[in-house]
């Protein structure tokens, strides 16, 4: 199966990817990042799909069109999102519903959104982790694919919490895409 990586970060996940020998197709950032440098080393195309608007006028529709443009053209069959800095709307759903899965720094359905880290510090957990789920319309709602645990510890702080979450993302996640691009 065609896989696509939508990233907008350092690319850990996409070389976690890559060292597993997916079959990625394309790679798609919101803006330039490492991400885009790894895919290219690779002999991925790297596509950017720039993201020049943080305004409260951001067309997110016709955004979404632009990157559903590019997976089309790729002739892409399952999107891994990896850190994409940009929520995607309808269009993204229904070209790839169904087909396109997530990674998420915590055990959903707790602590949704961008700041999931911090927010498990902040209500004092004692065990977070990582989640792999499908994309729906709803942030970090789609069906749970995979989930494990991680620790919170006494003297941890975001950075630190995190860096462990990913180490577990960036077996975890690879894992699940390949079983999916494998059906």
């Amino acid at each position: 199966m065609r896989v696509g990586v939508l990233a907008s970060g350092s690319g850990t996940i996409l070389r976690a990817m890559l060292d597993r020998n997916l079959s990625i197709e394309v790679v798609i950032a919101d803006r330039r990042c490492r991400a885009l440098e790894i895919a290219e080393s690779a002999g991925v195309a790297a596509v950017l799909v720039e993201r020049t608007d943080y305004s409260a006028d951001f067309d997110r529709v016709e955004y979404t069109h632009r990157v559903v443009e590019v997976l089309e053209r790729h002739a892409v069959e399952l999107v891994a999102v990896a850190g994409f800095g940009t929520i995607l709307s309808k269009p993204f759903i229904d070209a790839y519903g169904g087909r396109a899965v997530n990674t998420h720094p915590a055990l959903l359905p707790a602590f949704k959104g961008w700041h999931a880290v911090r927010d498990a510090l902040d209500h004092g957990v004692k065990i977070t982790g990582t989640t792999v789920h499908l994309v729906t319309e709803d942030v970090d709602s789609g069906p749970i694919l995979a989930q494990e645990a991680v620790p919170v510890l006494p003297d941890d702080t975001e950075d630190t919490l995190h860096e462990r979450i990913k180490a577990v993302e960036r077996r975890l996640y690879p894992e699940v895409v390949a079983r999916l691009a494998a059906e």
